[in-house]
């Protein structure tokens, strides 16, 4: 096999994050910020609210796996909840509090951010013989920051986020996204991986081979679907990538 990319997932598998969307604290966090701009709403108004419009945004955007959008969301919120006095505010703050509001209800959400052993090292080893992009399931209000957080984004030529999209991974299109970015076939890159369901099974009807990394998130197994190869520490990529290499 000639490699000639390696395309990652994210969260999971090159970071290990901790989020809790459901703790009421988010939502207070939130509804104070959201009153400093002329709107009063109890959390669990906010938190309900919030649900609501991801589900309807998620229906309408009638995919089989569709993906939210929430700086999108808050925008929503701000204009259905928005006062004299929300539309008083500078038209640039305005403009600018969705994306705030986002950053402000992931940074309430998050418990814990950090690579997992070996990530950095393993990636500064690739990066000399293989180009990398990532593939990740996740919002570009968070991912850019939190990949930038931990020391990773100049690893990646290609960052292709779900919520830009308005679908998810199993979805073939984000895959071959990245791929066409690249200018690379499917056969000359290979995807890692947290989730035998949505990185693996997905990158494989993309026509990439698989690394599955068996870390403490995801969705290890599923019938009928297998990696070419299964790692259980994050270093061991090497030892995958020479093996199949040599396929």
């Amino acid at each position: 096999m000639n490699i000639k990319a390696i395309i990652f997932d994210v969260n999971g598998t090159l970071i290990d994050i901790r989020t809790d969307e459901g703790n009421e604290d988010v939502y207070r966090v939130v509804s104070n910020l959201l009153s400093y701009q002329g709107i009063q709403t109890h959390r669990h108004e906010l938190k309900a609210l919030y649900y609501e419009l991801m589900d309807a945004q998620k229906k309408n955007r009638g995919e089989r796996h569709p993906e939210f959008n929430a700086v999108a969301i808050f925008r929503q919120i701000v204009n259905r909840l928005a006062t004299d006095y929300t539309r008083s505010l500078p038209a640039q703050k305005l403009e600018q509090l969705p994306l705030l509001l986002a950053e402000a209800y992931r940074a309430a959400s998050r418990h814990q951010l950090k690579l997992y052993y070996g990530v950095e090292t393993t990636l500064h080893q690739l990066a000399s013989k293989y180009r990398l992009a990532v593939v990740s399931d996740a919002q570009t209000a968070y991912a850019l920051p939190e990949l930038h957080a931990v020391g990773l984004t100049s690893f990646f030529e290609r960052i292709i986020v779900s919520g830009d999209y308005g679908y998810r991974k199993p979805d073939v299109r984000l895959f071959e996204e990245a791929l066409h970015a690249m200018g690379i076939h499917a056969s000359e890159a290979v995807y890692v991986g947290n989730d035998i369901y949505r990185d693996v099974y997905g990158a494989q009807r993309a026509g990439m081979k698989t690394v599955l990394f068996r870390s403490n998130q995801g969705c290890p197994e599923k019938p009928g679907i297998n990696a070419e190869y299964i790692i259980y520490q994050f270093p061991e990529l090497l030892n995958a990538l020479q093996f199949l290499e040599q396929q």
